[in-house]
């Protein structure tokens, strides 16, 4: 009887079904449930079967040469990107950002998201309600949650900035921060795609507001979109999502810890600072 799908290490029979031999090695970063196995990746979809094989098609479109890598999906014997709630990829080799790459980490954004500019939306993204896909329909005026006290302030803050957004929507990486990786003499490889449906400018929004929570941002990059349209109103709409979804993850207790209260309330305060100015 093979192990369920999620389990810590893919089973025997995922295995055969890849056509890959040899001992799962867990792998650092993400939430720690990828594992390699020779010269593979192997991660649960977590029940996100469609977006998955969905997934390894638009990334098995993209070629190469284009500024960046991505991993090569493995699919199995019949054709499956997906064998009992495992998914599978080539072993992209390098180092994570942002420290230090925060421009590179944008660049990489930038020329991936270029390649995939004309992939059509996905149906699966509407059926969504994981919370961060919560959170970014909050963001975007699409739906109406209660977000926990401890950030209830800087939440209603960032709402009364929100003015309409007139860049038009395309398929974004919604979490490039820690997703770039870098080796010598190679283009940054974009791994762990996370996809939604907004202006190609909110992942370079994300990493941004990331930076302002958790990495001590550069100066200077807090504005660095500052001369696209739209930048400013795009990057409250990021820092709502990562306080909504921070918000959906807290669990029935509801509670934030001050460290994160203040983390959260610093960065909506350089950002409604930031937004205070001339332009949109």
């Amino acid at each position: 009887m093979s192990e369920p799908p999620g389990a810590t290490v893919p089973p025997p029979s995922v295995l055969d079904a890849f056509g890959v031999r040899g001992t799962p090695v867990p792998l650092a970063g993400g939430q720690g449930r990828s594992v390699r196995v020779g010269g593979y990746v192997f991660k649960p979809a977590d029940g996100a079967e469609e977006e998955a094989e969905w997934a390894a098609g638009v990334l098995e479109g993209l070629g190469a040469g284009r500024g960046f890598r991505v991993p090569v999906p493995l699919r199995a014997a019949d054709g499956r990107g997906v064998v009992d709630g495992w998914t599978a990829g080539g072993f992209v080799a390098g180092e994570p950002g942002p420290r230090g790459r925060w421009r590179e980490v944008i660049g990489a954004g930038r020329a991936f998201h270029a390649a995939l500019r004309g992939v059509p939306r996905p149906g699966f993204l509407a059926r969504r309600s994981h919370p961060w896909a919560v959170a970014d329909r909050v963001a975007w005026g699409e739906q109406e949650v209660e977000v926990v006290a401890g950030l209830a302030e800087p939440f209603a803050a960032l709402r009364a900035l929100r003015r309409p957004v007139e860049q038009p929507a395309q398929l974004v990486h919604g979490d490039l921060t820690g997703n770039v990786l870098f080796a010598a003499g190679r283009a940054p490889a974009v791994i762990d795609f996370s996809p939604y449906w907004r202006p190609a400018i909110l992942a370079e929004a994300v990493v941004v507001v990331d930076g302002l929570l958790w990495f001590g941002l550069p100066p200077g990059l807090l504005t660095g979109g500052g001369d696209r349209r739209d930048w400013r109103q795009v990057l409250i709409r990021a820092l709502i999502f990562r306080l909504v979804a921070h918000s959906e993850l807290t669990g029935p207790s509801g509670y934030v810890p001050a460290v994160e209260r203040r983390r959260f309330a610093r960065a909506a305060e350089a950002v409604v600072r930031g937004s205070a100015g001339p332009g949109r």
